[in-house]
């Protein structure tokens, strides 16, 4: 078996990445058990000021050194369960230290295996305005489909302010379900849960639309990977 390493951006999501990743163990491996996996996190308060800035080189400087440790502790590939960090991924740079999958790519092969046509996406705000959805769905004949600008700022701001610190009450649940039914009437099939905070607040059991999780589905992915159901990934940073 292959050994993860997870290199963590946003704790909850990286936490929760971890957690699901081990459980695909225990389902088929047996009770304890799962291959390797190491967790590298450097904290997000150093690359705020980058991404504000949208001064994206630092960002990636920090998150190359993150999987240089986790090189360093053995690990053969890593992921990185955090959306928005993809963005800085993708810049140019020297090649990481390990091969990595891509977390929209994995979520956007899932949307393309369940049939759907038309994803609404809820993330960060850089993750809502940028190219990552559009461009991975869009290449696979998938409309991305975005709330409205005062939804987006409400999923942004329950985001930093609440589920990064691992708050997640009832009043924001609701606020996303309603938001979730605004993008099921304009006519989408699913929605795109792309911050990995936010299947900890919206589950299926709440959403008014299939969702595509994307931590969950990043651990799967690594989980196949390690187990050797899939090759290694031949991403070392740079465009998807």
């Amino acid at each position: 078996m292959k050994h993860l390493g997870i290199l963590g951006h946003s704790t909850e999501g990286a936490a929760l990445c971890f957690r699901a990743f081990c459980q695909e163990g225990f389902a088929e491996l047996g009770p304890h058990e799962h291959p390797d996996v190491t967790l590298d996190c450097i904290a997000l308060a150093r690359s705020m000021p980058g991404w504000d800035a949208g001064d994206y080189p630092p960002i990636r400087a920090t998150l190359a050194s993150s999987v240089q440790r986790l090189a360093r502790a053995g690990a053969d590939f890593f992921v990185c369960p955090d959306n928005t960090a993809h963005m800085v991924l993708e810049q140019p740079g020297e090649p990481f230290a390990l091969p990595g999958l891509h977390i929209v790519e994995v979520v956007a092969a899932r949307a393309v295996r369940d049939g759907h046509h038309r994803v609404g996406v809820l993330g960060t705000r850089y993750t809502m305005d940028g190219p990552l959805y559009p461009r991975a769905l869009g290449r696979r004949g998938i409309a991305a489909e975005l709330p409205d600008a005062d939804d987006r700022a409400f999923i942004n701001g329950v985001i930093f302010d609440e589920l990064l610190n691992g708050v997640f009450s009832d009043r924001s649940r609701r606020g996303y379900v309603r938001i979730i039914e605004k993008l099921a009437a304009r006519g989408c099939d699913a929605v795109a849960l792309v911050c990995t905070e936010i299947p900890l607040l919206v589950t299926p059991e709440v959403s008014p639309l299939p969702t595509l999780d994307s931590t969950r589905l990043l651990a799967r992915a690594a989980f196949e990977v390690a187990v050797g159901r899939h090759p290694l990934p031949g991403w070392r940073g740079g465009p998807a």
